[in-house]
């Protein structure tokens, strides 16, 4: 081959461009069109294609499992020359390890992490002198075990994106878990390509708008179809983003169902914390955290550490709040929401926000992550409901049907007792009233230790209610600070959280400090003024 056979650079980028404007004017009907209104998305096509057109960009594409879909897209539509740099799809083991060091779990965070790690540097070494200065870099990978022979369940995957919001930034980046719900291979690919498309899309055009690129991952898609438990922001495109926030989004979008926050903060993959352990968990609105609320979950789980298959077990304790439990007026106080999660961090406990009205929705949740033995901490008002069958007329089976779900695989419900007044009679497991065509029903749960009473509680908290302690601290009515941890009482009067007013006696106290620290006046009054 002579040396006239071999295209200069310039030459190769002048046809690209001239490629790319060809594409540009063949396919002009298929991009978004301007007047569209908000509300009608871009195509999976057009979103490709519009990526694949702007020149502003570069990058690779590296995805293991469910084979090269989201690549695929931007091969499919045309002027892939302008945005792929290189895909890459290291299937087997070995060669993975190679590429990427090695890992216990090979569709884990910990692995994707090395792929845009090691993407992600090598892009830079080898075309950010060329290239640097003129095009933001990205990097998408994504690492996914879908339906096959050998895995014909828990279909799922993490899928990332690195990219700089301006040429050689320093990065951004978007990592989502998504679970895949189609019953066949194909579909499961397709609903990979499409998500990993909009992820690629929303992470260019949308990264000031997350809210709106959250909502832009299920474009093309349901939530029959596929779910993102999981999404996180970091680098400086996101430097405002409260990730917490950002998961409660993905819940009441319907994206997920649940989503898990540790004591440190942390965004979590529940099914990574879940995964074949026993779990307690105690439902509330902890609006605020009472005495109460701890004195039922540290009595419950002395009782079911001692349980058949949970004794010697790792636990998990986790404090649920349901979205009607976040409403106020209909709408969700995002900083009260951050209040109580903040409240719930400076006790140590793992939250787990969800939307599962009923128990039997909750159970069948924790039940998809870990066969391992499962029980809620509640109050008699909470049992009391559990018995009602108006909350199952969803359900061809009713009130039966609900506790079919709730009670298998041996869940259990620790019950803490009830004395509305100091007059009234203690109420428990035990004596609680149900309707009386459901009281064999009860007797049998009882009986076989499905429902139990809770032992060794702290008499003295009986008469604590949160609505009670609530009211107190607004209102400014000494007390209230014995009724709830002390750290909570800190961190509430502290931050005067929850609409809280000093009371009469500690704003009195504070003037009376003030006054002794203030300098004392001198001479008549008047002097010490500045002479004009």
């Amino acid at each position: 081959m002579s040396a006239k056979d071999i295209a200069s650079p310039t030459k190769v980028r002048k046809r690209e461009r001239s490629a790319l404007r060809a594409v540009a004017r063949e396919t002009k009907a298929l991009l978004p069109n301007p007047g569209l209104e908000k509300s009608e998305a871009p195509n999976t096509h057009q979103k490709a294609l519009e990526v694949n057109l702007d020149p502003g960009k570069y990058g690779v594409f590296a995805e293991i499992g469910a084979g090269q879909e989201v690549a695929r897209w931007f091969f499919r539509v045309g002027g892939a020359a302008g945005t792929i740099a290189k895909t890459i799809s290291a299937y087997d083991m070995t060669v993975s390890d190679a590429i990427y060091g090695h890992s216990d779990r090979y569709v884990s965070r910990k692995r994707l992490q090395s792929m845009l790690d090691h993407e992600y540097q090598l892009l830079l070494r080898r075309l950010g002198k060329k290239r640097g200065a003129s095009v933001k870099f990205f990097v998408f990978a994504d690492t996914v075990a879908a339906r096959s022979y050998v895995h014909p369940e828990n279909s799922h995957g993490w899928l990332g994106i690195r990219f700089q919001a301006e040429p050689r930034a320093k990065p951004s980046e978007i990592i989502i878990h998504a679970r895949l719900n189609d019953r066949e291979n194909l579909q499961q690919q397709e609903a990979l390509g499409i998500l990993g498309v909009n992820l690629v899309h929303g992470a260019i055009y949308r990264h000031k708008q997350p809210k709106e690129l959250i909502a832009s991952l299920l474009d093309g898609l349901t939530t029959e179809r596929l779910r993102v438990n999981t999404i996180e922001f970091s680098g400086p495109a996101f430097r405002d983003v409260d990730d917490r926030l950002m998961s409660l989004q993905l819940v009441q979008l319907g994206l997920a169902g649940a989503a898990m926050f540790t004591a440190n903060g942390e965004v979590v993959e529940v099914s990574e914390v879940l995964y074949k352990k026993p779990i307690l968990v105690e439902r509330g609105s902890f609006h605020p955290i009472t005495n109460v609320t701890i004195d039922m979950l540290e009595c419950a789980q002395s009782q079911f550490v001692q349980e058949r298959g949970v004794d010697g077990e790792e636990l998990v304790v986790l404090m649920e709040m349901t979205l009607n439990n976040l409403t106020d007026h209909g709408e969700i106080a995002h900083q009260d929401f951050l209040d109580r999660v903040d409240m719930l961090r400076t006790l140590g406990k793992t939250v787990l926000i969800s939307n599962y009205g009923t128990y039997h929705r909750l159970a069948a949740y924790l039940f998809r992550y870990s066969k391992k033995r499962v029980a809620l901490v509640m109050g008699v008002p909470s049992l009391a409901q559990i018995f009602d069958e108006k909350y199952y007329s969803d359900l061809d089976g009713g009130i039966l049907e609900s506790f079919g779900r709730l009670f298998k695989n041996d869940l259990k419900l620790y019950v803490y007792p009830l004395r509305p007044s100091a007059d009234h009679p203690l109420v428990t497991a035990e004596n609680l009233q149900v309707a009386p065509h459901l009281k064999d029903l009860y007797s049998y749960l009882l009986r076989n230790r499905s429902i139990e009473s809770i032992r060794g509680y702290q008499e003295e908290y009986l008469p604590i209610f949160s609505r009670d302690v609530l009211a107190k601290l607004r209102a400014g009515q000494a007390g209230w600070e014995k009724m709830v941890p002390p750290p909570v009482a800190q961190m509430i009067k502290r931050r005067k959280l929850l609409g809280f007013r000093e009371s009469r006696s500690s704003a009195d106290k504070l003037l009376k400090a003030k006054s002794r620290t203030r300098p004392q006046a001198r001479g008549r009054s008047g002097e010490g003024r500045t002479r004009r």
